[in-house]
Parts: C-alpha cells; structure tokens; sequence
C-alpha cells in the first residue's frame, strides 16, 4: 500500500531542464537545454553564457531552409578566442529536427567549442548515423520564439572574404541568460491550457 502511494506521488513529479533566454537584435528565443541526454554540452554552453561570452556576437552564418549559426563572431567576423573542444555527445538520441539547438564543429569529431546552431527544418543527416559520421549534438530545443528563428533565417544575406551566408545587416545575440534553473523536481500541473 505504501509503495503504491509512494510510486504514484513519484509519478506526479517532472524532472525540469534549465531553460534560458536568448535576447537577439531580432527578438527573443527561448530555449530549454536538455541536461540528461547532453550533460556535457549543456555545461559548456551554460559556462559560456555565465561569462557573458555570447553577449555582442552576432549570428554569422544563417541560410533558409537549414540553420542560423552564431556564437563565434563579432560583427566585424572576428571570432572569439574559445574555451577547450568537448566531447562530441551526437550518440545521445537527440534529433536535429526543426527547432532543436545544436553545436557547430569542424571535420574533427570532438571539436565543438562555443558556436551553436538552431535547426530551421528536421536535418536528419546531421544525426549521429555511424562512428564515421558521427553527427553534431543536439542539447536542446527553442520553447518560444521559433517565428525569430525562422525571420532570421531568411534575411538578405553576403559573403564577406571567405564566409558565405553572412547577413547583410548583423543580427547580434545581446544576451544569453539562465531564466529558469531546476534545483528539485516539479510538480506536473494536470490542468490544460491553450499555447
């Protein structure tokens, strides 16, 4: 009987994800970052955030139909002297489905440092397929905003020097903060609400 009881408060309760807010020059994008499945990535974004590392940066890379990619460049594309690579986690079952946030990597596997990118439309091969193609970790997904996202998707864009994509009038990234840090579980609310 008392186990019965126990399992089913135990039921009621959620695990919550930290969520944050990313203010751009275009509105705000609201992310919840996917702690259980991306620990490792999830950390390093959030000590980038902390630093206050994003704050002026701009999305230098953005094409229709794909991703914007930001995280790395001022607006002038001089980019950023990172922290460390970390560990690729693509192996986690997270997708790069339309919404999801990602890290941006060269060919080297565990490459990632700062940059990220938010996935326009599902790009299922950039899901871990094989240890030859590893993929690119996903370690959350936009909650509010997505209509930023896709807005910013589709300005005029040009290529300075050697990058392409680059937007024609620079959409920075003003902040990235934690708005919402679990420190226990949460009740589930039963009721329904409209979104």
């Amino acid at each position: 009987m008392f186990l019965t009881l126990l399992l089913s408060m135990l039921s009621s309760f959620v695990l919550a994800d930290t969520k944050v807010l990313m203010q751009t020059s275009m509105g705000d994008i609201e992310i919840e970052l996917d702690t259980e499945h991306a620990p490792i990535t999830t950390q390093n974004f959030l000590a980038y955030a902390n630093d206050r590392f994003y704050d002026g940066l701009v999305f230098h890379r953005v094409i229709p139909n794909f991703m914007i990619q930001g995280g790395g460049a001022d607006n002038e594309l001089n980019f950023q002297v990172p922290h460390e690579p970390i560990k690729n986690e693509a192996m986690n079952g997270l997708k790069n489905d339309r919404g999801t946030i990602a890290m941006a990597r060269t060919s080297e596997i565990d490459s990632a440092t700062s940059q990220f990118f938010i996935n326009v439309v599902d790009n299922d091969y950039l899901n871990y397929q094989s240890p030859e193609r590893y993929g690119y970790a996903v370690f959350g997904k936009v909650i509010k905003g997505m209509e930023v996202v896709d807005e910013i998707a589709n300005v005029k864009t040009t290529r300075k020097g050697p990058h392409q994509n680059v937007p024609v009038e620079p959409i920075y990234i003003i902040k990235v903060s934690v708005i919402d840090e679990p420190d226990e579980p949460q009740q589930e609310n039963p009721t329904v609400s409209e979104q």
